[in-house]
């Protein structure tokens, strides 16, 4: 099993910046990807971000340039820094494990950006 921790949710005015912090806990494998999709009411679940424990990464045409993951090997944790946020952002923000066969999510944190 695998716990996700996530925190750095809140309202934000268009323009400003948040960074969501994920960490995980429990039996985690040495390879594997952690990332961030979002869910916005009344859509479906997308992807957002996401980072192997080797440094590949890949994101979200709609956030390239804006967003950057990073993440804390030695902690487990990986991070998303928010700039530019747009209203369009707005969404729960989940944090995805994946180690092997087996994928977790975290609970999410809500993400407001007001115009």
């Amino acid at each position: 099993q695998v716990q996700l921790v996530e925190s750095g949710g809140g309202l934000v005015q268009a323009g400003g910046s948040l960074r969501l912090s994920c960490a995980a806990s429990g039996s985690i494998f040495s390879i594997n990807t952690m990332g961030w999709y979002r869910q916005a009411p009344g859509k479906q679940r997308e992807f957002v971000a996401v980072m192997s424990s080797g440094g590949s990464l890949d994101y979200a045409d709609s956030v390239k340039g804006r967003f950057t993951i990073s993440r804390d090997n030695a902690k487990n944790t990986v991070y998303l820094q928010m700039n530019s946020l747009k209203p369009e952002d707005t969404a729960v923000y989940y944090c995805r494990y994946q180690g092997g066969l087996s994928v977790y999510w975290g609970q999410g944190t809500q993400v407001t950006v007001s115009s």
